[in-house]
């Protein structure tokens, strides 16, 4: 049912006598469920090399939408995901899932949907959601709206902002993270007008100079925290791993800087960096006492 990507295995030069070679034969790996969006990929990668390095277990992350990425968790196939966003994004997926799931913990505070436009457009041409209805700007825009995959839950919150909004001939195009971010590229080199869905944190904000509309009818939602939830059950299988992910809790201008440096990068080597970086902060993760 799901793609596998990725399997972190252990080192070939860890000891059994650090872990217990009982121990290590009776943990099957830890399934850690994620999205393809550029904050869910650094958090879960992050904490699968941590659960790996330093906790000694296996790890195998599993790539899937957003929908099956909730029932996996829900029905055991899948031992966590890093990336519920509550309680307005992902609040269909949650109300179908939440008596099944167990929330560890939060992994960042502050996050938040919207709709951004490049800097060079004037802010009295487009301050708010609401000046789209000009005609002069709908031209401008072409009246399109770039939005990402059709499961996001910024695309169903996108479907209603346009509704209620009154944008009449404006078109919200369906496609996913990547086409959203080529869609955008291809516009600011050409110092085009555009309006695209997005989100915070993001690491577009550090390659370019974006800003936020307005959205007076809070059609987009308001901040937003980014949840850890495990199948129910993993706590008493897994208590190591589990409390790991509990006290695992990122800035998010931390978390923005890391997604940028992966995108310069590679995700690998943007881990190890923030790793290398944060040494308390990871202690912390990891419940160690400093020193």
């Amino acid at each position: 049912m799901f793609k596998t990507l990725v399997t972190f295995s252990l080192a070939a030069g860890l000891t059994t006598a650090a872990f217990g070679s009982a121990f290590a034969e009776e943990k099957a790996p830890v399934k850690i469920g994620w999205a393809a969006w550029s904050d869910a990929e650094f958090v879960t990668k992050l904490a699968a090399k941590l659960i790996n390095d330093e906790l000694g277990q296996e790890v195998e992350l599993v790539q899937t939408d957003v929908a099956p990425l909730y029932q996996g968790v829900s029905r055991g196939d899948l031992d966590a995901m890093l990336m519920a966003w509550l309680p307005a994004t992902h609040a269909d997926y949650f109300a179908k899932v939440k008596d099944n799931v167990t929330t560890l913990g939060t992994v960042y505070d502050g996050a938040k949907l919207g709709w951004v436009v490049p800097s060079y457009v004037p802010e009295d041409a487009i301050a708010s959601i609401e000046d789209l209805k000009k005609d002069d700007v709908k031209a401008k825009l072409n009246g399109r709206v770039e939005g990402i995959d059709p499961g996001a839950g910024l695309t169903r919150l996108s479907e209603k902002a346009v509704t209620d909004y009154g944008l009449e001939g404006y078109k919200l195009q369906i496609s996913s993270e990547a086409g959203m971010l080529t869609t955008v590229d291809r516009a600011i080199r050409r110092q085009e007008w555009f309006v695209a869905t997005s989100w915070s944190p993001h690491w577009m904000f550090g390659k370019y100079e974006l800003r936020y509309i307005a959205d007076p009818k809070g059609a987009l939602g308001d901040a937003e925290h980014v949840d850890v939830l495990a199948r129910k059950g993993f706590e008493e299988d897994n208590p190591e791993v589990a409390g790991f992910l509990s006290r695992m809790k990122l800035p998010i201008g931390d978390l923005e800087a890391a997604m940028f440096n992966a995108q310069e990068t590679s995700y690998e080597k943007a881990v190890e960096k923030y790793i290398a970086d944060h040494p308390d902060q990871v202690k912390t993760w990891l419940g160690k006492e400093e020193g």
